[in-house]
């Protein structure tokens, strides 16, 4: 069974749509900016790829209204393009980030203990209802009119690609003929730049912020965080034929490798990350030699670009394809990021076009790569879009090109 892609939804600092994306990615055009959502005095990263909404000014809103906020544009966007209207009838399936009431709002009750939380009315119901994990989901679900309880998934910096892999496996069950796929995050915030902070794993390159996110070069000294959602809408392709929907690409397969090595770390021999490309490879039932292009994970840490290129090398050999990273562009989106980076690598297929790896001026040469330092047209047919999480938790997908039109 083939599962083909109807739909696509994007959101990133680059603004929003998918097409708008696009322009901006294949020129190489970076959306990292200096934060001003919050005070970042005291903070070495005080730069970020931001999504900030107009409504923003007077108001503070919260991680999980955020993600609910994007996920509804990209889904909406999604369905529009799939020629879709609600009620969509068939599964969700979207990775979110893990919700927990943030500083604000428990500095506003004066507590931090989660029973005086609930008893702070009249205001405490609402806000457990939205912090409570899942609750983002379930409204997405009740408005655009999905089936049965959505799939919601938090496996790291996999999420996104984890939901497909869910939305896939469901159509290939029968359990439905058509599914959406979505990876929506919003973390930015004070408390979360902290920690990353504290565990160095950001670029504290902040001047100039466009500078900072610089993955496979020798001067990378962390990632950038981002905002941003994206959504598929996948459909058994005899079901998107029957009733004649624009076939925009396939979900060709999925793998996935636990890496239990280190809270953070991943395993030193990179086996984890080869297993992962090769199980999404024999899913799709295809070699290394027919994958043309990789959206490398790349989030610009010296450990994990090494890592990344030497388990590629081990599976691809001494010559892989091209390699490139597209968060030297719009920050690492964590939760969302295998979502929006399956949809970018869709959008490249579809343009016969590979994005670049930007800030490639002192490129790591010792990891072998093809980093795609600049845009240019590429034939191809398939692409790997590779992504992997704190806590050893691995998802490859691979993605096919739409027929030709």
């Amino acid at each position: 069974m083939r599962i083909a892609v109807t739909g696509i939804g994007l959101v990133t600092a680059l603004g929003a749509g998918a097409e708008a994306n696009w322009g901006a990615l294949s020129t190489g055009r970076s959306g990292i900016r200096h934060i001003t959502r919050f005070d970042t005095t005291g903070m070495r990263a005080t730069i970020a790829a931001c999504v900030d909404f107009p409504e923003d000014e007077g108001r503070a809103f919260t991680t999980a209204a955020r993600v609910e906020r994007l996920g509804e544009m990209v889904i909406g966007e999604a369905l529009a393009q799939a020629g879709l209207e609600g009620p969509f009838g068939g599964p969700l399936a979207i990775g979110m980030p893990p919700v927990e009431v943030e500083w604000p709002q428990r500095l506003s009750f004066g507590v931090n203990t989660y029973p005086e939380l609930m008893a702070a009315a009249p205001t405490a119901m609402p806000l457990y209802e939205e912090f409570l994990f899942g609750g983002a989901s379930t409204r997405l679900a009740e408005r655009f009119g999905t089936t049965g309880v959505p799939q919601v998934v938090t496996t790291a910096c996999a999420s996104g690609g984890s939901a497909i892999q869910l939305a896939v496996e469901a159509i290939r069950r029968g359990e439905a003929r058509k599914a959406i796929a979505a990876g929506s995050d919003a973390s930015l915030q004070p408390e979360t730049l902290i920690r990353f902070g504290l565990l160095q794993a950001l670029s504290t390159r902040n001047d100039p912020p466009e500078s900072a996110s610089r993955p496979f070069t020798l001067t990378r000294d962390g990632f950038v965080m981002g905002d941003g959602a994206g959504a598929l809408i996948l459909e058994e392709e005899a079901h998107a034929l029957e009733r004649g929907a624009t076939i925009l690409g396939y979900v060709l397969g999925a793998g996935e490798a636990a890496d239990t090595f280190h809270r953070t770390r991943s395993t030193p021999d990179g086996s984890a990350i080869v297993r992962c490309m090769q199980r999404a490879l024999d899913d799709a039932g295809l070699t290394p030699a027919d994958i043309g292009y990789i959206n490398a994970h790349g989030t610009s840490t010296p450990e994990n670009d090494k890592m990344e290129a030497q388990a590629i090398r081990m599976l691809f050999g001494e010559a892989p394809p091209p390699v490139s990273s597209t968060k030297s562009m719009i920050g690492h989106t964590l939760s969302a990021a295998g979502a929006i980076e399956a949809a970018i690598c869709l959008l490249a297929l579809r343009h016969q076009v590979l994005p670049p790896t930007i800030n490639q001026d002192d490129v790591d040469t010792a990891l072998g790569l093809d980093t795609v330092p600049v845009s240019r047209p590429h034939r191809f047919t398939a692409a790997l879009s590779n992504s992997f999480g704190f806590g050893g938790q691995n998802v490859s997908v691979v993605l096919g090109a739409g027929p030709v039109t």
